[in-house]
């Protein structure tokens, strides 16, 4: 097995063992769980790849899971940030078309150990080449968001070109992405939006944005969609009202697993909810689309590792806006 690394930031006990820093927590609750702790730098087993951290990427289940509200049987102690950007520093064995001192992005199996440490372990077919346009810090922000746009709007809703989407809630990081996927495969783009990221939505590609603090789409929505993609934690009788923008033969596709997805069966609107699943093809082509301008990496916040434990307190208090990414040092 080919351990070489490249790390310098890892320290060495009295008995020659190798720690790395990590965040993790022992047992589910309250922010006050995650600890700042030196741990054993993992080895990589067949299949593995052992890589340094340039960041990893704060996202909303990463609370969910750290409270304990998230059916995800993760394995304690855990190490959040399943999202991860960094460079191969050690491979195991088995393990092709991977070299030491490749930079690469992940979306990590979300049960084990995460980004938000010095090193991870990721399997091999988790792990696609980054990003050469933006700095591989950033490029941690893609993988699971982006390709939840893309799962939701085209293998759920089976979007194809000249048809029409409402994205709703198109102001969130996973909005946005969805806004411009869809707009480049040639489908008409209805999203709502408050007014602090209307600017960002229509820069990513909306033909037409409604202001939902105003507007009721109900009425702005001039004529009926193919998919209805819902991005936004709506009151259950606005998200069934809704259904009725969707044509026969439709989809309502949504990212809120904690409420039901409404459809209508008696005009074949189909009710889908999505959860996002790895894909190593695809996350190549949205590097592709990165490296050719037509897709964009956004990134609001670049936070150390010891700050994680704060910016989990203020997702726990509220909702993060933007992508927030987290560097190691």
């Amino acid at each position: 097995m080919d351990t070489t690394t490249t790390a310098t930031d890892t320290t060495n006990t009295t008995d020659g063992a190798r720690t790395m820093t990590a965040v993790r927590f022992h047992e589910t609750g309250g922010p006050e769980v995650l600890q700042h702790e030196q741990i054993a730098l993992p080895v990589p087993a067949a299949g593995q790849v052992r890589v340094r951290v340039a960041a990893s990427a704060f996202n909303a289940a990463d609370d969910g899971m750290r409270a304990g509200f998230l059916p995800i049987p993760v394995q304690l102690p855990h190490v959040p940030g399943y999202d991860v950007s960094g460079t191969v520093d050690a491979l195991g064995d088995g393990v092709d078309g991977l070299h030491v001192g490749d930079a690469v992005i992940g979306f990590l199996p979300m049960e084990r150990d995460g980004g938000a440490a010095q090193h991870v372990l990721a399997p091999a077919e988790a792990l696609v080449p980054a990003p050469t346009s933006i700095p591989l810090p950033d490029a941690a922000g893609l993988p699971s968001v982006a390709l939840t746009a893309w799962q939701a709007l085209f293998d759920e809703g089976a979007l194809q070109a000249g048809q029409r989407v409402l994205v709703v809630g198109a102001g969130g990081v996973v909005g946005k992405y969805a806004v411009a996927l869809a707009k480049r495969a040639g489908v008409h783009v209805v999203a709502t939006a408050s007014p602090r990221s209307t600017d960002a939505v229509r820069a990513a590609g909306a033909d037409q944005i409604v202001d939902h603090t105003r507007t009721d789409p109900l009425s702005a929505v001039d004529e009926q969609v193919d998919v209805l993609l819902n991005l936004a934690p709506l009151d259950p009788e606005e998200f069934a009202a809704l259904v009725a923008l969707v044509r026969d033969g439709g989809a309502v596709v949504s990212t809120t697993a904690f409420m039901p997805t409404p459809g209508d069966e008696t005009r074949g609107v189909r009710a889908v909810t999505v959860f996002v699943r790895p894909n190593r093809e695809r996350l190549a082509e949205l590097v592709s689309l990165v490296d050719a301008g037509d897709l964009r990496v956004e990134v609001t916040r670049r936070i150390a590792l010891a700050d994680l434990p704060a910016l989990h307190a203020e997702a726990a208090a509220g909702r993060i806006p933007g992508k927030v990414v987290v560097l190691p040092g």
